[in-house]
């Protein structure tokens, strides 16, 4: 008896990044001095959780960008690195550590970010609350730029969020329309927009970022462009989607530094105050000069 046996597809290769994708190794005293603070009070940063390549640059000039709410997403987006499942307990101490460890570094201008916490009533609106006013407590020449989560909607939790005195207020739109349920499975690409319109509306000045190498379209990055500049989005952060680990959704395209700069430019001429669009742009990335318009 002839037995057929299946046929075993073989795995596609991992595309091998170009030449324009290297990152320098981390290194230097400040560094070393910012990595001792981050371990010191038991801080949780963005930079680590999120794989991210600048870590090298940015903690090499003595910053960082600070995640609270703990280092434990509710959310399982395909593209990141953050750990995945149910968080621990609210750590209420948090807001005075991270304020601190701003103080004693003395950042000039602070990035703050947090995980999803969709178990808790105000998605962590309160811990977001007293994290910034602590910052601005202890730092008052500190400026701030907080990039929130998705609030599934829940608009008294966003005002509670962005009402303690940031400068700028970011949320990333990640991909186009077209991908979300691939990317970001649990969020909705129309209830992103709303939320950057509430928050211009509240008057903050707004940011979103945008990744690119997932297997959209050039016309549908325009067409995100037009939804954020319509829905009242200042900045605009683009970069290369880099896939953190074997179990994340693959690299579709590794896009030409060129591609960059035309989205850059198509940017600017749809109405973006500032355009931050490179291979190795992440939404935090040169966070100091998204504060004020037309500051290079």
């Amino acid at each position: 008896m002839l037995i057929e046996l299946p046929i075993v597809q073989p795995k596609a290769e991992r595309k091998k990044k170009p030449n324009w994708l290297r990152v320098k190794l981390p290194m230097g005293e400040n560094y070393k001095r910012v990595r001792k603070l981050v371990d010191e009070y038991k801080l949780h940063t963005i930079c680590q959780s999120g794989h991210c390549p600048n870590m090298g640059e940015c903690w090499g000039e003595g910053t960082a960008t600070f995640m609270i709410l703990g280092n434990v997403c509710t959310r399982s987006c395909s593209f990141c690195a953050v750990a995945t499942g149910r968080p621990p307990e609210l750590d209420t101490d948090e807001p005075e550590r991270v304020a601190e460890a701003i103080q004693l570094m003395g950042v000039k201008h602070a990035v703050i970010t947090s995980v999803n916490r969709d178990e808790l009533k105000d998605k962590g609106a309160q811990i977001w609350f007293d994290t910034v006013r602590l910052v601005k407590e202890y730092s008052p020449s500190t400026t701030i730029e907080t990039l929130i989560p998705d609030v599934r909607g829940k608009w008294n939790a966003l005002e509670l969020m962005i009402s303690a005195g940031q400068e700028v207020v970011s949320h990333n739109m990640e991909t186009v329309a077209s991908l979300y349920r691939k990317v970001r499975p649990q969020a909705k690409y129309q209830r992103s927009l709303d939320q950057i319109k509430r928050t211009k509306e509240f008057g903050k000045r707004t940011k979103s970022g945008v990744m690119v190498g997932l297997g959209e379209t050039k016309d549908e990055m325009l067409k995100t462009m037009d939804d954020l500049v319509a829905h009242g989005c200042d900045v605009l952060t683009i970069g290369q989607y880099l896939q953190p680990t074997k179990r994340h959704i693959d690299i579709a395209e590794y896009v030409h530094p060129d591609v960059f700069e035309e989205y850059k430019e198509f940017g600017l001429a749809r109405g973006f105050d500032y355009v931050e669009s490179g291979p190795m742009v992440r939404s935090s990335y040169h966070a100091e000069r998204h504060v004020y318009p037309n500051r290079s």
